[in-house]
This record gives C-alpha cells, structure tokens and sequence, in this order.
C-alpha cells in the first residue's frame, strides 16, 4: 500500500474527493468513463467483488487496521491517504460516512437485452429521484428475488454515495443498466465514442421518448408482461393468480408523489395496488417495493 499521511485538505491528492460534486465526478475523464466514491468498508468491499477499479483512498487512521486493512490490501498500490478524524470531518457530509472513501472507476452498462436475457423478474424505476429510495429498493430487490433493476435516464444514479450507501453495496451484487434518455444517450455516446446498435437505434427518435414508448415495446419483445404499481381504482390485487402464472415480470415502479406517468399504467399488461388498512392509501416507495417483490417473485 502506499500511505499518504495528510495534515489538511487542501493537499492535491484529496481534489478527487473534496472539489468535485457527483455529476463532475461522472463527467471526470470524458470521453472514457467517470468516476464515482465508494463509502465505507463494506460498500468498497463490494464494489471491488463485483471487479470495479480502484483509483485512490481517503480514510481514517484506524483502518489502517483490522476490516479496513483487509479492503486496502485488495486495492493494489494505489495512493491511500490517511489522515485523523478531526481532519476528515471538515469533509461536507462526513457525519454521514464511516471513515473511509475510495474514488473507483465507472464501467460500460449493459443494455436491456443483456439484462432480459437470463431474467425472469426485473424492476423498472421510472423517475425516482431520491437517491435513498433507489438505495433501497435496490436493496431489496438484491434480497427479495428480482433478478435486475433498470433505471429510467430521470432516477437518481445508483452509484451516488448516498444511494451505494442506503443499498449497503447490493448494487454491485444485483444487474442493472439505465435506459437510455436525452441525457443517458448522450453520456453512452461520449463515453465510447461510438453508439452500440441499441442506442442508435434509440437516437432515430426524438431521445426523451424512449420511455415508456420504445422501452415498453422492447420489454415485451424479450417476453416480459408490464405490471404497474400505481393507485388507481382499475387494478388487481397483488396476490393474483395470473400474476404468479407469468413467466417472465417486469414490476414498474415510479417516483414519490406523481407516482407513474399515465402513459406507462396505459401502455402495462396489469395494473396493480397493494391492499391497504386503517384509511392508508399508499406506502413510500422503498417500502412498497420490498412488500411487490417478496409477493411477485413466488
């Protein structure tokens, strides 16, 4: 390992962690991939199971030791900066972390084919922007069944710290690929400065409508029947039969509050709601989510 004692955060090694927020991190070494942090042992642990490159480390003295050694002697001999605790809490957002950070590279997503090729139950996160709520939905789609998770262009990135966070690393453990949108077309294109036959397929059209319009279309070619989680009085119930009779679902899920556009309920095979009590008539997302994929992953 290479150990970098630091005394204050203006040393130039730490820019990666200290000058970039996460878009810039993303946008870091355009036209090749970006960059995003990994937080806390267990995160960077996963993260490099799951083959993700480590740049550098930023961490407390008493990794140095014990579980935190463990994950540093994997990273290879990369700079590892440590510096005291009262030294790293002038970091924004240190209260939230575990003392340690590591910068990893991004890698090239996989498309929605290769995603719905060995998949039988996958959910689909349709502008859900809180990166808490995609943390843990990841989580428990990880824990509960569902093969994959794909992310409309809008959600919050999965790889932002928070949402690595909330997942406690269950995004390097589950597939998962973000759809293409005016913004992800973008990045997919500059990032290997050619388009895969998918998104050039996609770039025929006017860009923010690939979903639902495109993206519906290509779920159902690969086999999959749409179900809609949404509030509406048109819907069956989560226990129904014909549910766990598909073979292959896709369980679509959409932000707080909006819920899912209309277009997508429209476009779905089922619509469905979960039972509620005592005049509740919804359920945060996260929790929604765990109560969908227990029942329809059966």
């Amino acid at each position: 390992m290479i150990i970098i004692n630091v005394s204050d955060m203006n040393h130039e090694g730490l820019d990666i962690f200290t000058k970039y927020n996460e878009n810039q991190l993303f946008h870091l070494y355009e036209p090749d991939f970006g960059v995003f942090i990994a937080e806390t042992p267990q995160v960077i642990e996963r993260a490099l199971d799951a083959g993700y490159e480590p740049i550098s480390v930023f961490t407390e003295e008493k990794y140095l030791s014990g579980i935190g050694k463990e994950v540093l002697e994997r990273c290879g001999d990369i700079p590892i900066f440590v510096a005291p605790v009262e030294v790293i809490s002038q970091l924004v957002g240190y209260n939230l972390t575990r003392g340690m950070l590591c910068a990893m590279r991004r890698r090239e997503l996989p498309t929605l084919k290769n995603i719905c090729e060995n998949a039988s139950r996958i959910v689909i996160l349709e502008e859900v922007v809180n990166p808490t709520n995609v943390g843990a939905i990841v989580r428990s789609a990880a824990a509960l069944g569902m093969d994959a998770v794909v992310m409309t262009s809008g959600c919050a990135d999965p790889l932002y710290r928070r949402a690595a966070r909330v997942s406690m690393g269950t995004i390097f453990q589950i597939p998962w690929t973000i759809l293409p949108g005016k913004i992800r077309a973008e990045q997919m294109t500059n990032s290997t400065g050619i388009m895969s036959n998918d998104i050039s397929a996609v770039m025929q059209y006017d860009k923010e409508n690939y979903w639902p319009e495109i993206g519906m279309d290509e779920l159902k070619k690969y086999g999959f029947k749409t179900v809609s989680m949404a509030l509406r009085k048109d819907t069956i119930s989560i226990d129904d039969e014909r549910l766990a009779a598909e073979e292959k679902l896709a369980i679509i899920m959409g932000t707080e509050g909006e819920g899912l556009k209309n277009e997508t309920i429209d476009a779905s095979d089922y619509t469905v709601k979960i039972p509620m009590k005592h005049g509740v008539d919804s359920l945060n997302v996260a929790a929604a989510s765990a109560v969908a994929f227990y029942q329809l992953s059966k």
